[in-house]
């Protein structure tokens, strides 16, 4: 099929074939019955400087505007809004991470990643300013690519002694007004090898880094459940050892960061009625039980290692076609072929999170602080520019 086809309604592609088809040169103009699923500068979540710079920047028109979901402590350190960990990109902000690094304990750790690669490729981990002379001819570094370097989470939870993240999935349907659903179905990725801090084990990729990509090629690796866990078994498992109401409060907070960080890029986000996009969000949980959010990808894969895999993947897909496409389909009468049209609050193990028009019908334990942080906020937001493939 090409885009000059007529007969289709849903286009699913990659990032960058999206990207080339639907640029301004194509000419291509989107009828009310077809919806793609990203939204034009999707980028400026889910490339790593881009998220951090638009977080850095809503936090700073929340304090400005003097909302108390901005408040800090005595330490400087932002009491709702600290989930992002230190982060600076490089070589722009250099001086800036210099300036932090010498006046931190020594021997803390940071990790750098390149800003457009993904699966785990360039990742390394630094705990001196020397090792980044290094860079270059150690990692084939291009000077122009730029890099994030992070403060790195030097206690994660473990579960057998093991590191882990979560992949977990989010469906924005429309950024204008904000609609966005959280399914139930996410996983966590465990390394093969027992984490350790020692030095000599500081770029050992099994031990550090989560990516399937990575681990599938460890001689730990069981490919039977591909050093996967579900999500459920872990909210299980925390459950056991922390207590029901540890759980709950985690829950609610890997949702407070998902939409705040949502809101964080709505100013910027380019809007439009043919778009959704299912966003896959990698968070990594501390041993004092506090998410911190890493990345956010905008094509998560959607091939499967295993059985279990392939079925959270097909019913991850099931529901977003139940969300994102109109009853009316392919007629258009009342839907107007917007991405958008359910406001349902439970679409399969898709969970409605955050609805702009309404924002009391989700979870009030933390749409409460998200509303008040709508009503302060004010940002300066330039004309929406029209969507470059109409």
């Amino acid at each position: 099929m090409t885009i000059d086809d007529e007969e289709w309604n849903v286009y699913w592609a990659s990032v960058s074939r999206v990207r080339k088809l639907f640029n301004f040169e194509s000419g291509v103009r989107l009828r009310d019955d077809q919806i793609i699923n990203h939204f034009p500068n999707h980028f400026e979540l889910t490339r790593k400087d881009l998220m951090v710079k638009n977080i850095k920047r809503y936090r700073k028109n929340l304090e400005k505007n003097g909302n108390p979901i901005a408040a800090r402590n005595s330490n400087g350190t932002y009491i709702h809004l600290d989930f992002v960990p230190s982060t600076y990109l490089l070589p722009n902000d250099y001086g800036l991470f210099e300036e932090e690094f010498k006046k931190i304990l020594k021997g803390t750790k940071w990790i750098l990643k390149p800003t457009c690669k993904a699966q785990g490729a360039g990742i390394f981990i630094i705990d001196k300013l020397i090792q980044l002379k290094k860079w270059s001819p150690s990692y084939g570094h291009n000077k122009e690519e730029p890099y994030v370097v992070s403060r790195y989470i030097e206690k994660p939870l473990l579960i057998g002694g093991k590191k882990f993240d979560l992949r977990l999935y989010v469906l924005v349907t429309s950024y204008r007004p904000l609609r966005v659903y959280f399914h139930k179905q996410g996983f966590g990725r465990f390394s093969n090898v027992k984490y350790t801090l020692k030095k000599e084990e500081m770029n050992n990729t099994e031990i550090h880094l989560t990516n399937v990509a990575i681990q599938k090629h460890g001689a730990d690796y069981n490919p039977n459940h591909g050093n996967k866990w579900s999500f459920e078994n872990f909210i299980t498992y925390v459950e056991g050892i922390f207590g029901n109401e540890a759980s709950v409060q985690l829950i609610k907070k890997i949702k407070v960061i998902i939409i705040h960080s949502l809101l964080a890029v709505q100013s910027v986000i380019i809007n439009d009625k043919h778009c959704f996009e299912c966003y896959g969000y990698d968070i990594l949980v501390d041993e004092d039980l506090k998410p911190w959010l890493l990345e956010v990808n905008a094509s998560p894969s959607l091939s499967a290692t295993t059985k279990n895999d392939r079925d959270v993947k097909r019913k991850l897909l099931k529901d977003v076609f139940a969300c994102v496409v109109p009853p009316d389909f392919p007629s258009t009468q009342i839907s107007q072929g917007c991405a958008s049209w359910n406001t349902s609050a439970q679409v399969g193990d898709f969970e409605l999170i955050y609805d702009e028009t309404n924002p009391f019908r989700v979870d009030t334990a933390h749409a409460n602080d998200v509303v008040k942080t709508k009503k302060v906020l004010t940002v300066n937001r330039s004309k929406t520019t029209k969507t470059s493939w109409k």
